[in-house]
């Protein structure tokens, strides 16, 4: 089965999306899934992104260490650490990709969470259930999957 028309709709919408936000456009493409022989260096590299970002405080909206928020973190980390440009924002970060179980998850792969009426939040799955997000509430931070409330608000997974 070809992917082309998909893409290429995917691409196209992107762009026109992009084109309409406050931010310059950025175009989002596809990479291949992150393979057994990659997770280290992922793995390592989320973890580099840690040490230098952890403690940032949470800001809507932030893109720098002055204040940061969740899709912002993501957006930053992928571009910088992965050499990926995603959409800005989590609406749009959970739409690329494909959809991936718990039980898939490998470093580097995205987490979403449903935390309350149409907020949605994004972080970055590293290793052992943990996870790099932006909290609102304690800046950069790494979490445990298996935490009562993340368990409790996981929506999906999705691989870049």
């Amino acid at each position: 089965m070809t992917l082309w028309p998909l893409r290429s709709t995917l691409f196209v919408l992107v762009l026109l999306l992009a084109a309409c936000g406050s931010t310059p456009p950025q175009v989002a493409y596809e990479r291949e899934p992150v393979g057994p022989s990659d997770v280290s260096e992922v793995e390592l590299a989320l973890y580099q992104q840690h040490r230098e970002w952890r403690g940032t405080e949470y800001l809507h909206g932030g893109l720098s260490k002055a204040g940061v928020d969740c899709s912002g973190f993501v957006y930053l980390t992928y571009r910088d650490r992965l050499g990926v440009t995603l959409p800005r924002t989590t609406q749009f970060q959970s739409r690329v990709g494909q959809q991936i179980s718990v039980a898939q998850l490998q470093p580097g792969d995205l987490v979403f969470f449903k935390t309350g009426g149409k907020t949605r939040h994004v972080g970055i799955y590293v290793a052992d259930n943990r996870f790099l997000h932006a909290s609102k509430s304690r800046g950069v931070i790494l979490s445990d999957l298996a935490n009562p409330y993340w368990r409790e608000v996981f929506w999906h997974a999705r691989r870049i």
